[in-house]
């Protein structure tokens, strides 16, 4: 398993724009991955799971991959958060 952790810097935390998009980019992997916040865990494929870790600004969350890809899919959405969040 590879993870990182982001300190979330839009002004409006994952809302519904950047989770929608979050999900599309976590369907590119085969690895199974998990956003965490305040030990709750999530599947990043599951848009209302996502919305509902209630992300805001300055909360941090861990980021984790595991599978096939994962080396892949961890850079990948690194990249993602630190472009769109």
């Amino acid at each position: 398993m590879k993870q990182f952790t982001y300190t979330v810097n839009d002004p409006v935390g994952i809302h519904a724009r950047p989770a929608g998009m979050l999900v599309k980019e976590a369907k590119n992997y085969t690895s199974t991955i998990t956003i965490e916040k305040n030990g709750k865990s999530v599947n990043a494929l599951k848009l209302m799971a996502l919305m509902g870790l209630g992300v805001r600004k300055g909360d941090t969350v861990t980021v984790a991959a595991e599978g096939d890809d994962e080396d892949v899919a961890i850079a990948g959405l690194e990249k993602f958060f630190k472009e769109n969040l």
